[in-house]
């Protein structure tokens, strides 16, 4: 009934879905050049073979794609790969990351009409989601059309589950496009299981098989020229509130370490010239990186608002703070800052990372903090004897480095699904006697 009903609602707004288009591409949301990708019109020709459709969200699920493509492509180098994201971030990530095989497409607004000419034109074999993202027209058609479909790294809350047992019908019904579910941990396999989806495995997290975020290395050496002996302090895809929490304990810290640099990684970009004003309002110098900026020795503040060089701050700053968790955001993914040794540091808002965050934890990997009091002392103790957390960098890498192997057995969940694309060499002719 629910189902069916917002499917009628969602047929009748059609005008309302090209206003809310418009409206995020004049918000640099929407990328104006592929407009038509996101109402089910692609450009790009549909090549002969077989096509596996893998989905994800958006930036860090796109990314933790990249080991499972490579390893499909590896297998069976005839494959099609085509990847769906829903950001101009993300599309950006996978323009520059995708091995060659593979491509990205927008997902279309969930539209009906939208969704049928997207499967309408690329037909794929096989469709691959990543997480919890449930487009309820889309995964009816995907059923309804008969194509293999499983969910990969597949996570429900506690949170989520509370609230989708009111919702037990409809959640069922989005479950069962999917013949098979791999579930990040025995938590979230129960929790899918007791909402109706089929066929659970626990496969463990994807995310532990994606390769290090790339990190140039020639701009590496130009900033560690300029930085030297510096001390740095790195705050990873910050939130608005979060820079304020990040000038505030920069002040205090450089009662510690003087020569103390604070290096901000906004999660968006575009607000680079907004942080870069907080700082200068409290009479800090701020230069930004998007302005081709490097530190200054009398600069405490660096602004980090370019695209796709954490990997290039994450080797260059021991000491990390995690965005997103000091307000309620959720939290990023701490496995990045782990393959590079990183002492990883994050507030009490981890709640997208709940189960990573319980690995950390557990094996004195990552540090949970209650909030910017005691993240300022920890920062202090941390400035003060450099060698404090060096254990934990240690643990965390090791952990990471351990798990890696993810990708081979949620490839073989998959095999059954793939085998009727692997390509078969010819046998040679037998002779006859």
């Amino acid at each position: 009934m629910l189902m069916a009903f917002y499917k009628t609602l969602t047929a009748a707004s059609a005008p309302l879905l090209e206003t809310y288009l418009k409206r995020r591409e004049r918000r640099g949301k929407e990328d104006p050049t592929r407009a038509n990708e996101r109402r089910g019109n692609p450009v790009k020709k549909r090549d002969a073979g077989p096509l596996v459709w893998l989905h994800a969200a958006s930036v860090g699920e796109a990314q933790s794609l990249l080991a499972l493509i490579n390893k499909l492509l590896a297998d069976d180098p005839d494959l099609h790969i085509m990847v769906t994201t829903g950001t101009v971030t993300s599309a950006k990530l996978m323009a520059a990351r995708l091995p060659k095989g593979a491509f990205h497409q927008y997902i279309p607004v969930d539209h009906p009409q939208w969704v049928a000419r997207f499967l309408d034109h690329w037909r794929p074999d096989l469709a691959l989601w990543s997480e919890s993202e449930f487009w309820p027209n889309m995964l009816a058609a995907v059923k309804q059309r008969g194509i293999p479909a499983a969910l990969l790294n597949a996570r429900m809350s506690e949170k989520s589950f509370k609230r989708w047992r009111f919702l037990r019908g409809a959640i069922k019904e989005l479950l069962s496009a999917f013949s098979l579910c791999l579930a990040q941990n025995e938590s979230e396999a129960a929790r899918l299981t007791a909402l109706g989806a089929q066929n659970v495995q626990i496969s463990g997290n994807l995310k532990y098989a994606a390769a290090p975020l790339p990190c140039d290395e020639q701009k590496y050496a130009e900033l560690e020229a300029v930085l030297g002996s510096r001390p740095r302090l790195l705050w990873a895809s910050t939130h608005p509130g979060e820079e304020e929490i990040a000038l505030q304990l920069h002040s205090a810290l450089r009662k510690i370490s003087a020569e103390l640099l604070t290096i901000i990684v906004p999660r968006h970009p575009e607000r680079g010239a907004e942080i870069a004003a907080l700082a200068e309002n409290l009479g800090m110098t701020a230069p930004r990186r998007s302005a081709r900026a490097l530190p200054r020795p009398q600069d405490g503040i660096y602004i980090a608002d370019t695209l796709g060089e954490l990997g290039l701050f994450y080797k260059l700053s021991p000491l990390c703070i995690m965005g997103g968790s000091f307000v309620a955001r959720g939290g990023h993914n701490i496995i990045e800052p782990a393959q590079f040794g990183c002492r990883i540091f994050y507030g009490p808002h981890m709640f997208n990372f709940a189960t990573i965050c319980h690995d950390f934890e557990s094996r004195a990997a990552a540090l949970r903090l209650d909030g910017p009091d005691a993240l300022g002392r920890t920062l202090a103790q941390a400035l003060d004897d450099p060698g404090a957390f060096a254990a934990m960098g240690r643990a965390a890498q090791d952990w990471v480095a351990g798990q890696a192997c993810v990708v081979d057995g949620i490839a073989a969940a998959l095999a059954p699904f793939l085998k009727r694309f692997v390509s078969v060499p010819p046998q040679p002719e037998e002779k006859s006697a």
